[in-house]
């Protein structure tokens, strides 16, 4: 150190700066220590614990000022209960201190969920086969400002058995070439998304088949060959000649409904979709035998169905009993449609990653379709799910419910005008039992001898052409 009286020279000058600096350092070093006591005591004193020992302290100075008996006993309780509360405090904090950490990992899951979510939705649309189906400027769409915003998924199921084998049980492609429409629905969700229905066509339904250009199913693709309009021909052959647009073209026609999804699913591949989801609970009425596909379900009320038992449900159309060879299988496809749609939408399914991504792995591998992938598919389930089961409504395209002298099912004109117009203008739909107009109604099928030996018209029932799931 110098001395501050000593003679001022250049040498001493330069030892007063160093001292003083070497002050300054240690005055801002204890000014520092000084501030960091007062925050470790601040701290201290804010602390949970300290509060609670400063509240037990001051609650023993309070209960031991006069040390009755009967105070010495309060004074106990009290501080059997701080302590008490102090073991509370412990358990809040340390619930506290995991739910924050738990907040953190969750929205860390959440951010990384959303990143996956996208991710994982652009690897699975990347394996749907997309064709060209659509044609949402057809002359044949009617009221189309009424239809802004609603959708409209038309859903068929092709029998092709490309790439088959025998052991799958479907066929294959030699002993069954070409490729049919075995299903064929209409999943109307109107804008306000306040009710769904599924409307099916028989297979058989007869139709005006317009111009289309032929189909190569192997391909998944059209060729530049036309096949010639046929006015009446079946509903399914709409699809082996035409294919996807084809199938568009006639139901545009049918409903003037804008087609704006297009769903095929051939068979091939179809029971890895109930397998992934391990399996189907469908409510069955009566035991389902078929002359061609054998005991297909023998079991009654809520059953849980394999791939292959849904696929030869779905597919079963010579079943004993049944009216008809179409409109059973409708119904029980429209059963197993909504079961399965079920399923997919339940936590045992969405909350399972496994599932969830087998099942549209499944999907994809046995889907092709036009404006299709994880989003639209999840449109279409969502809204099936979320709605009360009262405003899901499945119904079959309104026919005679006799087959004419071709085999073919016939239209109810006036009643099918009534159901579309009511799905494109979103008002409430006809009475699907209303009697049949006298002029549409079936003709007499066969005839019978009366009791004088002549032979008279046989009166004819017309069936119920409706189903509701």
């Amino acid at each position: 150190m110098t001395d501050e009286m000593e003679a001022i020279d250049e040498a001493t000058q330069y030892r007063r700066k160093i001292d003083h600096t070497l002050a300054r350092f240690s005055a801002a070093h204890d000014e520092g220590n000084a501030e960091e006591a007062k925050r470790r005591e601040r701290r201290e004193r804010l602390s949970p614990a300290s509060l609670i020992e400063s509240t037990r302290t001051a609650l023993q100075r309070v209960v031991t000022t006069v040390p009755s008996p009967e105070e010495e006993a309060d004074s106990a309780e009290q501080a059997a209960q701080t302590r008490l509360q102090e073991k509370k405090q412990q358990k809040i904090e340390r619930t506290i201190r995991f739910g924050r950490i738990a907040a953190a990992v969750i929205a860390g899951l959440v951010f990384l969920g959303i990143g996956g979510a996208w991710g994982a939705q652009t690897y699975f649309d990347a394996k749907f086969t997309q064709v060209s189906a659509l044609d949402e400027n057809s002359s044949d769409i009617q009221d189309a400002d009424a239809q802004a915003n609603d959708e409209n998924f038309l859903m068929v199921g092709s029998d092709t058995r490309d790439g088959a084998s025998a052991e799958e049980g479907v066929g294959t492609a030699d002993s069954t070439p070409g490729a049919r429409s075995d299903t064929v629905m209409v999943a109307h969700i109107p804008a306000d998304r306040k009710r769904v229905v599924v409307t099916s066509f028989p297979r058989d339904l007869e139709i005006n088949r317009p111009d289309c250009q032929k189909w190569d199913p192997t391909q998944n693709k059209t060729t530049d060959e036309v096949f010639p309009g046929q006015k009446i021909a079946k509903l399914n052959t709409a699809y082996a000649v035409g294919g996807p647009a084809c199938v568009t073209k006639v139901i545009q026609q049918i409903t003037g409904l804008r087609i704006n999804h297009f769903v095929g699913i051939d068979f091939n591949g179809f029971k890895e979709m109930v397998d992934a989801v391990h399996g189907v609970t469908v409510h069955n009425e009566k035991p389902i035998d078929d002359t061609i596909l054998g005991k297909v379900l023998l079991e009654t009320g809520d059953v849980t169905i394999s791939g292959d038992q849904a696929l030869n449900f779905v597919r079963a159309r010579h079943v004993k009993g049944d009216p008809t060879s179409d409109y059973g299988r409708i119904k029980r496809q429209q059963e197993f449609i909504g079961a399965l749609l079920k399923k997919v939408m339940s936590s045992d399914v969405v909350l399972d990653p496994g599932k969830l991504s087998d099942f549209i792995t499944a999907f994809a591998k046995a889907t092709f379709g036009d404006n299709l992938g994880v989003k639209q598919m999840m449109t279409l389930a969502q809204s099936m799910k979320g709605l009360d089961p009262s405003r899901i409504s499945f119904l079959t395209v309104p026919t005679t419910g006799e087959s004419n002298n071709r085999g073919n099912e016939v239209l109810v004109r006036s009643k099918t005008k009534a159901l579309f117009d009511a799905l494109r203008n979103n008002t409430p739909l006809p009475d699907p039992n209303a009697p049949i107009p006298v002029s549409e109604q079936a003709p007499p099928t066969s005839t019978s001898k009366s009791s004088s030996g002549k032979t008279s018209p046989k009166t004819t029932t017309s069936k119920k052409t409706s189903t509701t799931g």
